[in-house]
């Protein structure tokens, strides 16, 4: 009998605690460390945009969340919420992006693009495109095909254009029909087929122009990443 009364009590407490999960798909923007073992994480996710969230005891060796909460982790995050800040209880990373981490200058494109997504990217607000742009982007450096540099004035432009400050093709400038023509299509195509295409060397230069002239003019922000990629 005192079995009996108390099993129901102790299923509802599990079901009230299993209710308060939620999973996420995202991928992990920065980390920093709390105290002496835990971490604060910042994750991009499909289903609320940027969020924040406690890992408790994660820089322990021992910790399973250890590498799941290094920046580059994607996958699916198991949390709960708290008072300011959401809980990470587990994660399952489908893609660690390692190879970025062990090729110095694709590292730092990498984490360039990382500060990208922190910068225009809110809390609790649905970022679902610019989430597939940072993962196309990040997959785009691991392959040869297409130069570096390409790839971060695509990643650029199309993260303005996402965020809705993108004005199209300057009205002033002598620019290759070529030039035209692949700002056209990182506009209007979708992430999944942009880093589909090469360019001269004469139209990367003149990307490179566009890019860097509208990234200074709207991204009120200095990008620690950027500053070293530039030194290289």
């Amino acid at each position: 009998m005192r079995i009996a009364a108390i099993w129901p009590e102790k299923i509802s407490q599990v079901d009230n605690l299993m209710q308060g999960f939620t999973e996420m798909t995202g991928m992990v923007l920065k980390a920093e460390p709390i105290g002496e073992y835990d971490r604060r994480v910042v994750i991009l996710t499909k289903e609320k945009g940027k969020i924040s969230a406690f890992a408790r005891g994660a820089r322990k060796q021992t910790s399973r969340l250890l590498a799941a909460t290094n920046p580059f982790s994607f996958g699916t995050f198991r949390l709960y919420a708290g008072r300011s800040s959401y809980n990470l209880a587990e994660a399952d990373i489908s893609n660690y992006f390692e190879s970025l981490r062990t090729d110095y200058e694709g590292a730092y494109y990498g984490m360039y693009f990382l500060e990208i997504m922190d910068y225009y990217t809110r809390e609790n607000n649905e970022d679902k495109e610019m989430l597939k742009l940072l993962y196309q982007s990040l997959r785009a450096l691991m392959h040869e095909k297409i130069p570096n540099r390409l790839i971060r004035y695509i990643f650029e432009m199309k993260a303005m254009v996402l965020s809705g400050e993108f004005p199209g093709m300057p009205a002033d400038g002598d620019f290759e029909e070529s030039t035209h023509y692949a700002v056209h299509y990182i506009m209007s195509s979708t992430v999944e087929k942009l880093y589909t295409f090469t360019v001269t060397d004469e139209v990367l230069a003149q990307l490179a122009r566009i890019a860097d002239d509208y990234r200074k003019r709207y991204m009120d922000r200095e990008f620690k990443s950027l500053e070293i990629l530039e030194s290289l």
